[in-house]
């Protein structure tokens, strides 16, 4: 029955319509890997990992969510290359079995849509209506960029590296793109050259699948998602700063310097809980314990506490942090809630992190449609 229920609120949420239309290329009608997945557009393919059904640390390939901005570029490994060029001493193009011939590390890394938990904005906010689930953890096998840009012999003038994917189109909405572009972000050189930020060929111990960004991606962990470019073809290094469509007329928010809104390319990830059981629509018996489930993650600094309150945040219980921390990995939490009267309750979560922030009470509106981590109640039935 439960299954059932939630495969019902599955396919309610599929049918939230889009606020953004984008002009895109042709390609073959997407499918569904793994049958819970909520999707949030056909094409170009946006799927929701449908988070009530987290149970585990790593997120399998086919529930991992999946972001396109374009459609999906049909890539062939053996002539793909990686070039390299701008401000370096030597202009690079790397084959796949070049990159996979430097050293390469494996990391967790959690990502998170800059836009998961939009739907719960009020009023509507342009974008797609991501619920709790545009968020996802795996592992990823690659090359640090660091030792690529080595490699190139990054000058002294550089400050920037951008990541441009083979991924490519228009768009038509307000702001509109000056034609067809790439999608392309830029990261500083000292985020670029940090240990955590990899060019990922495999994921969860296998290659990447071509809705992961195959045959090579970016994995800037610490970073919202949008930073992790997929498809990767190029990489630009750059003695001024790159204010491209994605980090300019969009991914963008509002920082306050001398009381006065600038608008500033969206980078690291916010402190965040969020609730996966219960989830909306469930049934908790009254009298009896019931174990409150789900995962926080933030960016730099690791997650130190999770509280959990059942009357709406008016107060709060520390709830228990499972197995140990993985440095840009979100943590599992899990709380022992009793409700002994039926009614309907309020549950919240919320996480502090390791630099002393928490999740604020209320919205910024600062942040425009991004970055939603205030706190949500979810409501809950106890009968």
């Amino acid at each position: 029955m439960l299954h059932r229920r939630r495969f019902l609120q599955a396919a309610a949420l599929s049918a939230v319509p889009l606020a953004a239309r984008r002009t895109l290329a042709a390609e073959p009608a997407p499918t569904t890997p793994f049958p819970g997945m909520i999707v949030r557009a056909h094409v170009p393919e946006n799927l929701e990992f449908p988070f009530a059904s987290l149970d585990s640390f790593i997120t399998p390939a086919d529930r991992f969510y999946v972001r396109s901005h374009f459609a999906v570029p049909t890539i062939n490994a053996a002539n793909w290359r990686l070039r390299v060029d701008g401000a370096v001493e030597r202009s690079l193009e790397l084959t796949l079995d070049d990159v996979r011939k430097l050293p390469s590390r494996t990391q967790a890394a959690t990502l998170e849509c800059a836009g998961n938990g939009r739907v719960f904005l009020v009023p509507r906010a342009k974008g797609t209506a991501w619920q709790l689930g545009a968020v996802s953890n795996a592992e990823w096998t690659g090359v640090p960029l660091a030792a690529v840009l080595d490699k190139a012999g990054v000058k002294s003038s550089a400050v920037e590296v951008i990541l441009e994917g083979a991924d490519s189109g228009a768009v038509n909405d307000d702001p509109k793109t000056p034609g067809v572009i790439s999608y392309a972000r830029s990261l500083p050189l000292a985020k670029a050259r940090a240990p955590e930020v990899i060019l990922a060929h495999q994921m969860n111990g296998a290659d990447l699948t071509p809705a992961h960004g195959s045959p090579l991606r970016a994995v800037v962990a610490g970073w919202f998602g949008m930073a992790s470019v997929k498809w990767l073809t190029k990489l630009t290094v750059t003695d001024k700063p790159f204010h491209g469509y994605w980090q300019t007329m969009d991914y963008t928010i509002y920082e306050r310097r001398g009381g006065l809104p600038t608008l500033v390319p969206l980078t690291e990830t916010f402190v965040k809980a969020s609730i996966a059981r219960p989830s909306l629509g469930d049934v908790v018996p009254a009298g009896r314990p019931y174990r409150v489930f789900g995962a926080a993650w933030a960016g730099s600094a690791p997650v130190e506490r999770v509280e959990v309150s059942g009357d709406g945040g008016r107060t709060w219980a520390v709830a228990r942090l499972l197995d140990k921390p993985v440095p840009f990995a979100w943590r599992l939490w899990e709380y022992e809630w009793r409700a002994d009267r039926p009614g309907r309750y309020a549950l919240v979560a919320k996480a502090t992190d390791a630099a002393g922030h928490t999740q604020p009470i209320n919205r910024d509106p600062d942040r425009q449609n991004y970055a939603v981590n205030h706190l949500v109640p979810v409501p809950v039935d106890v009968r």
